[in-house]
């Protein structure tokens, strides 16, 4: 899970006085004729089942000035796959009543997480609105991501002189590790492979996120158990210790040489010592880029996205048809298009997207192709928005034939030679494929696959209609990864989720589209960070944030 960091930078405000706008004064609407405004913003966000406004928090508040620099920070989780709409509304508070009622309302601004991440530097400004009329400034926000949740420590341990467990020759340890909760609970979180027949056993060193071994709290107790494996699963407890983090850190030296003790034991025998000792033979730390470190550097996700127009779908202009346009209600594709489109397009700067379809005679000639533009333009198959691909899949219904075969290869490899061409990190490729049916070209599409996993790109698949969709669950690598002619895919790119497994029987499609985005989106950042590591590219740096002249900044945490 991610943790943002927003912070305001303030507020700009074009003085009515001034004719020319390349000055910008950072003001707020002066509300009090005599004194500045004493602002402060609150935020809230909004329930994806009941679309509620609920106050997350708010700022302090900033007496008698015009550019506020707010110190507090909101801490938000961030869910790539998730539309996470946010509102801030800014008041001049008059009084100590918390009742915003009783204060003066000086502008709100909408936006969602996203955009705010998906920015140059993640640093967004809008203006502030919510006041017909009058201009009522500009709200910067920026989002960091706090950083200790993406460190990772790699650790080795060895033993000496462990209690002898078994009857004849020795024991074969293994050693697992628990950190602790709040509430006093342990939780496991590593487990040692088991060295055979020795008492005194070097295990092999491990990786661990410093988050799964103390949750970022860097003093709370590690518990670890000594054990003596044995077949049957009855393991032999031959003692504990207890560390933390901030001992381990130390590295190797004699505050990280740890007597076993079983208190059992040590009970009954007057001359017990320990079971044997345990020590730290090496620490590292190292950080891991997350996704939202290349977003940030500026790592552009390209979205595309293909449609089925094979005839199996049924005449489009008829009701039962899954292409049929009811003047009032979305179908199965626009719904599926829209609901992953609208998360993906805050993380692309032009918000132009290749739209093809496929498995469609085509005018004039009426060949059929397998990658057609459904805006009909070979040249430039870019839609506008997420609106523009709309119209064109609109638009291409009236001209196409739906006809056959399903065939996928053609619109995969069609977007493997984009990615083919940006293998620096600076672009990700995302296409959605949205299908009613059973595929006709397995085999290509197969090896079309197996060549994506070298690219930097993610498949999505949609399955819309009643078919069975057994083919496409084969495509999506989670539990066989996917090969072709005995090769395997370097990495698992294909997600497949069925339509109609997210039909809301209340026929609330807004929830059931935020389910469906949510499932198809939720593995994609971890795509897009394994083709990282495995090409070894790291982010760019940030961009600096933006100072207005003369004014500095200061940060401080709470």
């Amino acid at each position: 899970m991610l943790v943002l960091w927003l912070e305001f930078l303030g507020w700009c405000h074009v003085s009515p006085h001034q004719t020319h706008d390349t000055i910008i004064r950072r003001n707020l609407l002066d509300k009090d004729t005599f004194s500045k405004s004493d602002p402060m913003c609150v935020l809230y966000t909004q329930g994806v089942e009941t679309k509620q406004w609920r106050e997350f928090g708010r700022t302090e508040v900033i007496d008698n000035t015009l550019n506020p620099d707010f110190v507090r920070k909101y801490i938000l989780d961030y869910f790539f796959e998730e539309k996470q709409n946010l509102r801030f509304d800014l008041y001049d508070v008059d009084s100590k009543s918390p009742d915003l009622s009783k204060h003066d309302f000086l502008g709100q601004m909408f936006c969602t997480l996203g955009e705010i991440v998906g920015s140059p530097a993640s640093r967004l400004e809008k203006p502030l609105g919510g006041i017909p009329g009058k201009k009522c400034g500009t709200i910067i926000l920026t989002a960091e991501e706090l950083s200790n949740c993406r460190d990772s420590g790699t650790m080795q341990f060895c033993a000496n002189k462990l209690d002898k467990k078994d009857f004849f020759g020795k024991s074969d340890p293994f050693m697992v590790f628990y950190r602790s909760n709040e509430d006093g609970t342990f939780t496991i979180c590593h487990k040692t492979e088991v060295v055979k027949n020795t008492l005194n056993p070097v295990w092999q060193p491990f990786t661990i996120p410093v988050r799964a071994l103390c949750n970022g709290d860097y003093d709370r107790t590690i518990k670890v158990e000594v054990y003596d494996w044995d077949r049957d699963g009855s393991h032999d407890f031959i003692g504990d210790f207890t560390t933390s983090y901030r001992e381990l850190a130390r590295g190797q030296s004699q505050f990280n040489v740890y007597e076993v003790i079983n208190t059992k034991k040590k009970m009954k025998k007057k001359k017990y010592v320990n079971s044997g000792t345990v020590t730290l033979l090496s620490f590292s730390v190292e950080s891991e880029f997350t996704f939202l470190d290349y977003i940030k550097g500026g790592t552009q996700i390209n979205f595309t996205v293909a449609i089925d127009f094979t005839a199996s779908n049924g005449n489009p202009s008829q009701s039962t048809s899954l292409h049929y346009m009811n003047p009032y209600q979305l179908n199965a594709y626009a719904m599926a298009l829209k609901a992953v489109g609208e998360i993906i397009q805050d993380y692309d700067s032009d918000k132009m997207f290749p739209a093809l379809g496929f498995g469609a005679k085509l005018p004039p000639d009426w060949r059929v192709s397998h990658e057609f533009p459904l805006n009909g333009n070979i040249e430039n198959p870019y839609c506008n928005g997420i609106e523009g691909i709309l119209e064109a899949y609109h638009q291409s219904l009236k001209t196409v034939q739906l006809y056959g075969p399903t065939n996928f290869a053609p619109v995969v490899n069609h977007v493997a030679r984009y990615a083919a061409a940006v293998q620096d990190g600076s672009q990700y490729f995302v296409l959605l494929i949205i299908t009613d049916g059973v595929i006709s070209d397995m085999a290509q599409t197969k090896e079309a696959i197996v060549n994506g996993a070298k690219l930097p790109m993610s498949i999505i698949i949609v399955g819309v209609g009643q078919a069975e969709f057994d083919a496409m669950v084969e495509l999506d690598g989670d539990d066989i990864r996917i090969s072709s002619r005995g090769k395997l895919a370097e990495r698992d790119i294909v997600q497949f989720v069925p339509f109609r497994d997210y039909m809301d029987r209340t026929g609330n499609h807004v929830l059931s589209m935020a389910r469906l985005a949510k499932d198809v989106l939720a593995e994609i950042p971890d795509q897009f960070i394994s083709y990282m590591k495995s090409r070894g590219i790291k982010p760019n740096p940030a961009p600096p944030p933006y100072t207005p002249p003369g004014h500095t900044h200061h940060h401080t945490q709470i």
